[in-house]
């Protein structure tokens, strides 16, 4: 039996960042290309472009070129059988103008060598500067796969004019990520172990009969980031934190900063506005690799997130989730799961965000029941852009 053929494939995001969302999307995308790679008979050789080689490389156990580094771009796509864009949202103006330009130069790029193109999974927008319509569906024309992470994506191309039978709208990545086969929900990088889930009986005085039984303590994760300029988001959410944890005397908070250092930053703004509340907070610190992060989110009762890939995170291990809105992202993600944010960075009714929380909190176990099969369809559906590139080089001659 002969071996099976190599196909070294590069990889373009927003990668090496320590942006927790955008690691898992790397890592969500190499565990399914392997995966893929080994059901199909190919041998894919991943080289991800990234704005910290080493650390992406030691990270992962890739190989990695500095994305903004044009000889080591230029070498890398030269070398590489193809390009994979994404996922994430890649192609987007609101942040900075000079994104989408980026993301389709290294595409265009690509294609001007001969390497077949894959957009996998992005999500695409906001794009506010109509003089980026005519590019992207240029370069979106000459790539062999496209696929978008929700149906917005693919209307906003199809308003582009691109063909919407080029178009697959499939779920985000992250959908698919497992947890580690060790993995304890609550304890990795929690300088404090975590909060336990339920407290166990404490043995009496003279190791006989149990003492009374501690209430069971219930963790609530929450995610937020820098928005607002006013920071009045997260004045609101602090307001509201408070008052549940008024409410429930058995919640603890379990902070989760997505990207650091600045997630942190925001999380310890919220804690500072708790006051006497704030002693059953914890901000987690120093976790880098997506999978710890989503054994954290694993080992909550709820969460609460500002990050899309919080609530994604929590929606794969069927944690409930209260979602604020800044961006369209979030709300069309709690759309496929027949959800809306409890709030926004513009709209924040703290009474009703705590009402929507206790909701949730209180009914975690039918959510997950009436939730499971919506999520278990998004995992399953999460594997398809790989499957469809890998079955592309399986077709080519080697």
């Amino acid at each position: 039996m002969g071996q099976a053929p190599v196909v070294k494939i590069a990889l373009s995001g927003y990668y090496g960042f320590d942006n927790s969302g955008d690691e898992a999307v790397l890592q969500s995308i190499l565990l399914a290309l392997q995966e893929q790679g080994q059901a199909q008979g190919v041998q894919i050789e991943p080289i991800v472009l990234s704005a910290n080689p080493a650390k992406t490389s030691a990270m992962y156990g890739v190989r990695a070129a500095h994305r903004m580094r044009p000889g080591d771009l230029l070498r890398t796509l030269r070398e590489a059988d193809g390009l994979i864009s994404g996922g994430g949202s890649l192609l987007q103006d609101a942040t900075s103008a000079k994104t989408i330009p980026y993301y389709l130069a290294v595409l265009k790029l690509a294609q001007l060598f001969g390497k077949p193109t894959f957009v996998y999974s992005q999500g695409i927008g906001p794009v506010n500067r109509p003089m980026f319509f005519g590019w992207i569906r240029s370069v979106f024309k000459r790539c062999a796969v496209v696929t978008v992470r929700d149906q917005e994506s693919a209307d906003l191309l199809g308003r582009m004019r691109l063909p919407q039978e080029r178009i697959t709208v499939v779920p985000d990545p992250v959908m698919g990520l497992p947890l580690r086969a060790d993995a304890r929900g609550g304890e990795a990088g929690s300088p404090a172990g975590g909060f336990a889930d339920a407290a166990a009986p404490a043995s009496g005085a003279d190791g006989g009969a149990p003492a009374e039984r501690a209430p069971v303590k219930r963790t609530v994760g929450v995610s937020v980031r820098f928005w607002n300029a006013d920071r009045s988001e997260l004045e609101a959410l602090a307001r509201s934190l408070a008052l549940l944890l008024a409410a429930r005397p058995e919640v603890r908070l379990r902070f989760l900063p997505f990207h650091l250092p600045s997630d942190e930053v925001a999380s310890q703004f919220v804690i500072d506005r708790l006051g006497d509340h704030g002693a059953r907070a914890e901000l987690v610190r120093g976790i880098e690799h997506p999978q710890d992060m989503l054994a954290q989110v694993a080992g909550c009762d709820l969460l609460i997130g500002m990050r899309l890939h919080s609530l994604i995170y929590a929606a794969s291990q069927f944690v409930p989730m209260v979602g604020i809105s800044y961006d369209p992202k979030i709300d069309q993600f709690l759309h496929r799961l027949g959800m809306k944010a409890a709030a926004s960075t513009s709209q924040f009714d703290a009474d009703k965000f705590v009402e929507e929380t206790l909701r949730l909190l209180d009914g975690r176990d039918q959510w997950a029941a009436a939730s499971r099969a919506a999520i278990e369809a998004l995992k399953a559906q999460a594997q398809w852009p790989a499957q469809r590139i890998v079955a592309f080089y399986k077709k080519q001659p080697f």
